[in-house]
Order: structure tokens, then C-alpha cells, then sequence
């Protein structure tokens, strides 16, 4: 009885000292007893992750990289609506098991999230998109940065993060209706959309009252990454194995060439 007491003892001392890494680890275990992946997607980015309101269907990238993973984990896709403002605290909270809506690198997700492997290096970047009429009148950010101007964000990004940053004399107009920002541009309800250079390319082509004059010297240059909480390294190691695959194979090739080009 005293030796079964000793190893109990030595049993939850030995689990109180694991490492937090091991004690939160487990995704991959989860998702394959849950037979589905829950995929965090704001669904209003054009060409990464957009939710067409016809089909009701996820379309770009992003949800061609989502039923890749999730067929190679052989289970359904899960998706678990978020938007910009709440992505952290969803992903910190466990909302879901993996976030992909062109979600760019940086520092502060990499402090206090896990981000996967890069892709799409080299096409990412900050850059404008105004009525064709105008795009001879916004060449630098210098004439952007004006008190005239009407700038237009959604709010909790890295497009509101750069705005805020770097166009303290334009008007910054917040709109949380990612999508419809082309529009309101395009109809006069703003001067300037700040978004990414992907992004601008495909709504120059859906609209030819607008243009992206500058979108060929972003103001920043980065890439994206899957999003997830910190502590399991076993399931970020898997992410990072299938983008391997992916950019070894030719497939991450073919999906950049069909939905980044510009």
C-alpha cells in the first residue's frame, strides 16, 4: 500500500513537471476522433479565403490549402466563421484548430501564436486601390497622406495596423465589411482602400472602374501563414510538412500561379 502510495505520488509529480508543450499537445489525436478540421476563415478576402454569397462555398487559396490538409488528415472540413478584430482571441481560445485567410507573418502573432511555413513569398504587400480616374493623383504614399483623402479599413488587421501607422493626416474611414470596400470605393464613399497587392489585382479585374496604380511598389513586402495556438508541436510540425509536400511536389506552385498572380 505504501509503494502504491510513493508511485502514485511519483505519477503526479512527473505530470505536474511535464512541459506545457506536452500537456496541451494533442490536435492531431482530436481532429482525427472529431473527424472534422475546424478551420477559423473570415471569408471576405479575395483570392485567399472569400465566402461567395451565391454558393455559400469558401473559394481562393486558402480553401484549396484547407481541403488539402483536411483530406490528407482523411476528415471534413469544419469551418468557424472569425473576423479580423477577433482572430487573435479566437486562436488563443481555441476556437478552432488551424486559422488560413491571408494571414500575414509578423512578429507580434509569432509572440504569442504559432505560424506555419511561409507561402506566397514575394507577392504580399501593402498597397492602394482607388478609382481609375484618380490613379494618377496617388503615386507615393506622400500624396496619399493628405487631409483630403478618404481612407478606408477594416478594422483589426494588418491594413488597419499599416493606416494607422503610416496615414496620420488622411481621413481613416473604419468599415468592418471587408468585401465591400472595393464598392464603396469604386462608388465614391472613399478615396482609397488600403489592402494587399493580390487582393487589389483581382478587384481591378472584377471592376473596371477601379485601379491599383502602385501595385508594383508596395509600401511592405510579407508573406502568410497558417495561424494556431502555441503548444503543440507535433500538429504545427504536420502543417509544415504537408507545405513542404506541397512546394516539392509543383501543387503550391500551380495554386500561387492560379490565384496570386498580377
Amino acid at each position: 500500500m505504501k509503494l502504491r502510495k510513493i508511485y502514485t505520488l511519483w505519477l503526479v509529480t512527473l505530470f505536474c513537471l511535464l512541459p506545457l508543450s506536452m500537456a496541451q499537445a494533442g490536435h492531431l489525436e482530436d481532429i482525427a476522433a472529431r473527424g472534422t478540421i475546424r478551420v477559423g476563415t473570415t471569408g471576405d478576402y479575395i483570392p485567399m479565403s472569400y465566402r461567395n454569397p451565391q454558393t455559400g462555398e469558401y473559394e481562393g487559396i486558402d480553401a484549396e490549402l484547407t481541403k488539402i490538409i483536411a483530406d490528407s488528415l482523411g476528415v471534413q472540413i469544419e469551418y468557424v466563421p472569425t473576423s479580423w478584430p477577433a482572430l487573435t482571441q479566437d486562436t488563443l481560445a481555441g476556437k478552432f484548430d488551424i486559422a488560413l485567410c491571408g494571414i500575414s507573418r509578423n512578429f507580434v502573432r509569432a509572440r504569442t501564436m504559432a505560424m506555419s511555413d511561409a507561402y506566397g513569398e514575394g507577392v504580399f504587400g501593402k498597397t492602394i486601390l482607388c478609382r481609375k480616374k484618380d490613379a494618377k493623383r496617388f503615386t507615393s504614399l506622400a500624396a496619399i497622406n493628405q487631409p483630403g483623402v478618404r481612407i478606408m479599413i477594416n478594422p483589426g488587421g494588418t491594413n488597419e495596423k499599416f493606416a494607422r501607422a503610416n496615414l496620420t493626416q488622411a481621413q481613416l474611414i473604419v468599415n468592418p465589411d471587408n468585401a465591400g470596400i472595393p464598392q464603396q470605393i469604386a462608388e465614391g464613399n472613399a478615396d482609397i482602400m488600403i489592402t494587399e497587392t493580390v487582393e487589389a489585382a483581382r478587384y481591378v479585374e472584377k471592376d473596371s472602374r477601379l485601379a491599383a496604380p502602385l501595385i508594383h511598389e508596395p509600401f511592405t513586402r510579407h508573406s502568410c501563414g497558417i495561424l494556431m495556438q502555441k503548444g503543440d508541436q507535433e500538429f504545427l510540425n504536420y502543417i509544415n510538412f504537408v507545405l513542404a509536400e506541397l512546394k516539392m511536389d509543383g501543387t503550391m506552385a500551380k495554386l500561387e500561379a492560379k490565384y496570386l498572380r498580377f
